[in-house]
């Protein structure tokens, strides 16, 4: 299994980016992948009760996409990742630095979600205002960002992090409970995971993935102190070499 340290010697964010985060691809084939998951978190954002001062972002990698619709329920974002180039890439974007990854197209479909595409350059903006703090994590220290302590937030957000962090079931399980600590009682978790992905591709490099179904996620979200609130499962029927992923599943849950 793909161990941390393999990340921060030899992960390139910007081919993952390149790889993963266009919106059409080379061919002009739309990123269904992204596309769809732009849709669930659209959704579940939606959903009453998920606003509030503090939303932490656990494993976000060089990517914003996630917290598009995000940024519009909450004051302020801390983003948490493991590999100090994920971090770099990121704080490039938001410090609107000369040759930071464009992620306007995507910006832009979020927005036509929202029901205003002309909004994106304000929702940049805005997101750029809100993410406060970018911090090394590691999801398998009982606390994820020592030697910093957080205060418990309003929400939790994890997508695609867990499942690449984890070698394990027994490891997701301890990292959804090291998590469960950043958010306070009556807050909410937010997760979209591949289910049954072995493996992820790209730039000639192969990452390892848990193997996970819908029922084991949502057993180690019900065991790390949440209720599922939300749980909904996409298809992923796009034959993709560059990744063996099944399906995917949006969760919201409160703690």
């Amino acid at each position: 299994f793909t161990d941390a340290e393999v990340y921060q010697q030899s992960f390139n964010s910007r081919e993952y980016l390149k790889e993963f985060y266009s919106l059409r691809d080379s061919q002009g084939q739309p990123n269904t992948f992204l596309m769809e998951n732009l849709k669930s978190l659209f959704k579940m954002f939606s959903l009453d009760g998920l606003r509030g001062d503090t939303l932490i972002d656990v494993g976000c990698g060089p990517t914003i996409y996630q917290v598009l619709s995000a940024c519009e329920h909450f004051q302020e974002i801390i983003a948490l990742d493991y590999t100090d180039q994920n971090r770099q890439e990121l704080l490039k974007w938001l410090r609107n630095e000369p040759g930071a990854f464009d992620w306007r197209p995507v910006v832009q479909y979020v927005c036509e979600l929202e029901g205003d595409r002309e909004k994106w350059a304000e929702k940049e903006e805005k997101l750029r205002r809100k993410v406060r703090q970018v911090l090394k994590c590691d999801v398998t220290k009982a606390n994820p960002v020592d030697p910093v302590s957080l205060p418990p937030a309003d929400c939790l957000l994890s997508t695609l992090c867990l499942e690449a962090a984890c070698k394990d079931l027994a490891t997701f399980r301890s990292a959804l409970r090291n998590i469960s600590a950043l958010v306070k009682p009556g807050g909410h978790l937010v997760m979209v995971t591949v289910l049954q992905e072995t493996y992820y591709a790209f730039n000639k490099q192969v990452f390892s993935c848990l193997h996970l179904e819908r029922n084991e996620v949502e057993e180690a979200v019900e065991g790390a102190g949440f209720e599922v609130k939300f749980s909904e499962v996409q298809p992923y029927l796009t034959s993709d070499i560059r990744v063996d992923c099944k399906a995917v599943l949006s969760l919201v849950a409160r703690r």
